[in-house]
């Protein structure tokens, strides 16, 4: 059988796939004249497949398909010198709406010797595209509803806090004081631990600025004289998620209030040094300071609030409480070696 005939059969079952595919396709010469367009192509958009045989890629339509860039990349594939893979254009129709497309093309051997022909694929993204506008249109509105209500839970703190201190100087029994008192610095931690997360940009979150700023808000709030005592911060370049800096900022704000109230007592100067490395999974946290040591026998006082919270925090990360004398004063350090540990003791807090 001779050779021609061949080729012209396989060049008919080529235009065949493609005027049937379900796809917008067009099979082009190289000279980007359309032989055929798939019946898809012609319905989606809105082309009349009688006048599409032999005619240009540029007079299709009203002229829209006549984007140089597009015509550029179709004579590099056809040269094989360039391939077009998933290109991203905007078809421009008169007194219609922009359509999003993305267009790949390839040679394509149809059995036409020394005849170099091109399918190109389109797709349709606009819906796509529009969806995903919306989409970053909802989370920035969502982001600022967050940032509003972490603003109204910021102030709400604050006015607790203001209402438990004003109770705590009316009321005559030095008991209930100092509950009262207790409440307002605990108040003012969570108050402290929420300042900072809401400044974060979000995903996790750095431990040095974040502690940093965490304890100059417990100084502000709670030592009178910065020369009498001060805080101060260590911390590698460690980041964590959002929720393990939760548990951390509270563990420290409350080890941070237990050493202000009770390890300086009569001293004239103190510091407490917070420190925080990590290696892999493994972290070490540690609240040190340098006032009175650990009280011993009667003298030590009863487990307390900030004890419990900071033990059920210790456990939620399935960390290990080590309390230890500093000689002089107090340290307590938590780690976390990756497997699941036991708690220990904890110094007493108010």
């Amino acid at each position: 059988m001779p050779k021609e005939p061949i080729a012209h059969f396989e060049a008919a079952s080529t235009l065949a796939v493609v005027v049937s595919s379900n796809e917008p396709l067009l099979f082009l010469s190289a000279d980007q004249k359309v032989i055929a367009a798939s019946t898809s192509f012609c319905r989606v958009f809105e082309i009349d497949p009688a006048t599409i045989p032999g005619q240009p890629l540029s007079e299709l339509g009203n002229g829209e398909w006549a984007m140089s860039k597009l015509a550029s990349l179709l004579k590099a594939t056809a040269s094989g010198s360039a391939q077009i893979e998933a290109y991203e254009l905007d078809l421009k129709r008169p007194n219609q709406k922009t359509r999003n497309l993305i267009v790949n093309a390839r040679t394509l051997d149809d059995g036409i010797k020394d005849h170099v022909r091109l399918l190109l694929a389109v797709t349709d993204v606009t819906v796509a595209r529009a969806q995903a506008r919306l989409n970053d249109d909802l989370l920035r509105e969502k982001a600022i509803l967050i940032q509003e209500v972490q603003h109204r839970v910021a102030n709400s703190l604050q006015i607790i806090a203001s209402v438990l201190m004003q109770s705590a100087r009316r009321v005559q029994s030095e008991e209930a004081r100092g509950h009262l008192q207790n409440a307002h610095h605990r108040v003012m931690s969570i108050a402290a631990v929420q300042k900072q997360l809401s400044t974060s940009p979000g995903g996790n979150v750095e431990l040095r600025p974040y502690l940093t700023q965490l304890c100059e808000s417990l100084a502000a709030s709670m030592v009178a004289d910065p020369d009498h005592l001060s805080i101060s911060v260590t911390v590698d370049d460690s980041a964590v998620e959002a929720d393990t800096s939760i548990s951390v900022g509270l563990i420290v704000t409350e080890l941070v209030i237990n050493a202000i109230k009770h390890a300086f007592q009569d001293q004239p100067m103190g510091t407490i040094v917070i420190d925080y490395s990590s290696a892999g999974t493994d972290w070490t946290l540690s609240v040190t300071d340098n006032g009175i040591g650990m009280p011993t026998g009667s003298d030590a006082p009863k487990a307390g609030l900030g004890t419990g919270i900071v033990e059920a925090l210790v456990r939620n990360l399935q960390g290990e409480i080590q309390l230890s004398d500093a000689d002089p004063g107090t340290a307590v350090t938590i780690t976390h070696r990756g497997a699941p540990i036991a708690n220990a003791d904890l110094p007493p807090a108010a």
